[in-house]
């Protein structure tokens, strides 16, 4: 379901933005509006509901209210990446220095970045619950119960990643007036409903690509559940997921960030993204995380941010068995004769390597080399040629879906629900069969796929191995299992939020990450790293004010800030 929506349409659907930079907003007559009435028919609603999928990205085409979108993506390259130990901000000192205030962990409650994110999640609850209000009032509306189950699961979506951002937040549905509401309330229980709605209502497929299904509600429940490590309850569902047959994963690992991939049997919730679609923008091209591109010489012109760090290129050294070296893959710094995982090479733009079919990656495409290091992100760029041919810096702009949750992304929860639960082989099975996908291929000449240990591969020595010995030993299955998630779903906005749900942040940040990354990066030196406040984001202060109802807020910020 590629996104080319009349904006003059969405802003009549999607209701007043939650909270907006000045109170007198929330009280200005709309301008050129479309009434209930007019829209309260079949047409509408579903127009309503494409409106409240169209802010998964984070981005709405409106600098007036979302500025800068960066700190908005649906990708979460900010909160989850650059704030853990696998990304660093990237471009030089100063640009989007917000961003690099994040990563330093100098997280102010005024900083824009945490407003800009807060107003695109509850911009998108707005659209949702209009949705559903919306079409309560059509009598004769077809499909009603899959309307209301897309809606649902879509509420439940946006208010899990303000849950996971914050804890903190206030849960609304369509029956809610009054937008300044407290947030004292635990809503994971609301969102367990929704979800649980959601699958009790949508199909196990949709004709409509890109619309939620059954097992992307039973695999988000799951995932859920997983977070408030309730494991058993998030392994049924899980189970159900891999039980089902719907699901797959890619023959290759790279199948999964192309276009002939993007919605295959392996994609089971994505941010659908199109370019050359009629918007002269191109707005409808991953326009949040437009920034996350080689910079200077490369094809791309701009903008170096999003830098792979150097802790996650040593994560792909491999021992002699082609495992990870899971306690000692940091000790030193990649080499050319060091045997590695083929997915750095999918997954990390390196000098004198194929970066795609855009050439070879070459020391010119960094913007400050000696401040942000040597590598560029490449999972998410698009083939040559598949660039938007409108807009600011068009060739950013790009037509491949972001993955929310893939089908490898289950196996790896699942694997995790397996070793909690003692089911330890299981677990290896698991594993495996990501780790077996991943020994497919490895990135040829030109960017085109081979044999990891085809002849033409002369820049790197690609080597993978399963787990072949038996896991007894519950701690190391945990760690083969949390070290797989951080190679295989690499800067997909996903590290930051495992670290802390796991509750080894601290340890992981200012112990394994920070001392060493210190000595290479200079300016990771003004951090004091991860202190106990950090376990959540700061509110926006300005939602907090904005909150206030006779002089008070309703809206209590975290601890610590």
């Amino acid at each position: 379901m590629k996104k080319n929506l009349n904006r003059f349409l969405i802003a009549a659907l999607a209701g007043s933005i939650f909270f907006a930079c000045k109170q007198d907003f929330l009280d200005a007559p709309a301008q050129a509006s479309l009434d209930n009435v007019t829209l309260a028919n079949q047409a509408g609603v579903d127009a309503s509901l494409i409106s409240a999928y169209s802010m998964l990205d984070g981005w709405n085409d409106d600098w007036g209210v979302f500025s800068p979108p960066w700190g908005g993506a649906g990708s979460n390259w900010i909160w989850g990446s650059v704030t853990s130990d696998e990304a660093y901000k990237g471009s030089e000192p100063g640009d989007q220095l917000e961003v690099q205030q994040v990563e330093l962990y100098q997280w102010a409650p005024a900083n824009v970045y945490f407003n800009v994110k807060f107003r695109a999640l509850y911009e998108g609850i707005a659209r949702a619950n209009a949705t559903l209000k919306l079409a309560a009032s059509v009598s004769d509306l077809q499909d009603a119960s899959r309307i209301a189950a897309e809606a649902r699961f879509l509420r439940a979506h946006y208010h899990f990643d303000a849950w996971k951002m914050w804890k903190n937040v206030p849960y609304y549905t369509e029956a809610d007036e009054d937008f300044r509401k407290p947030n004292s309330e635990d809503i994971v229980p609301r969102m367990i409903e929704d979800f649980q709605f959601a699958i009790d209502n949508l199909p196990v497929t949709q004709d409509a690509v890109g619309r939620v299904t059954k097992g992307a509600a039973q695999a988000y429940l799951g995932k859920l559940l997983l977070y408030t490590h309730d494991y058993s309850k998030a392994k049924e569902q899980f189970d159900a997921v891999v039980n089902s047959g719907t699901y797959d994963l890619e023959p290759n690992f790279h199948d999964i960030f192309t276009t002939a991939g993007e919605n295959g049997p392996e994609m089971i919730f994505s941010i659908q993204a199109s370019v050359n679609d009629g918007d002269g923008n191109g707005s409808n091209g991953n326009f949040a995380d437009r920034l996350n591109h080689p910079h200077g010489g490369s094809p791309f012109g701009c903008c170096g941010f999003h830098q792979p760090s150097q802790n996650l290129v040593n994560s792909h050294k491999v021992d002699a068995n082609g495992l990870p070296m899971i306690n000692t893959f940091n000790n030193s710094d990649l080499t050319a004769s060091d045997a590695v995982d083929p997915r750095l090479d999918w997954t990390v733009g390196r000098d004198g390597v194929p970066f795609l079919d855009w050439g070879l990656h070459d020391e010119t495409w960094i913007r400050a080399r000696s401040w942000a290091g040597p590598y560029s992100v490449k999972k998410f760029i698009h083939a040559k040629g598949q660039e938007s041919s409108v807009g600011w810096s068009n060739v950013q702009l790009s037509p491949v879906n972001l993955p929310i949750i893939r089908y490898a992304d289950v196996l790896l929860m699942l694997a995790e629900c397996e070793v909690e639960v003692g089911s330890l082989e299981r677990a290896r099975e698991l594993v495996n069969m990501i780790r077996t996908r991943a020994a497919v291929a490895a990135i040829g000449p030109g960017g085109a796929p081979v044999a990891i240990d085809d002849a033409s591969i002369t820049w790197a020595n690609n080597k993978i191995g399963n787990y072949t010995t038996a896991w007894t030993d519950k701690d190391a299955a945990r760690s083969a299992v949390r070290f797989e998630r951080k190679l295989e779903l690499a800067m997909e906005g996903h590290r930051f939020f495992d670290l802390r749900r796991w509750g080894v942040a601290k340890d992981v940040i200012n112990n394994q990450y920070l001392p060493i990354e210190k000595t290479k990066r200079t300016y990771l030196e003004a951090t004091n790293g991860l202190e106990d406040k950090h376990e959540l984001f700061p509110l926006p202060s300005v939602q907090i004010e904005l909150s206030k109802k006779e002089g008070v807020p309703q809206l209590q910020q975290n601890a610590g800030y």
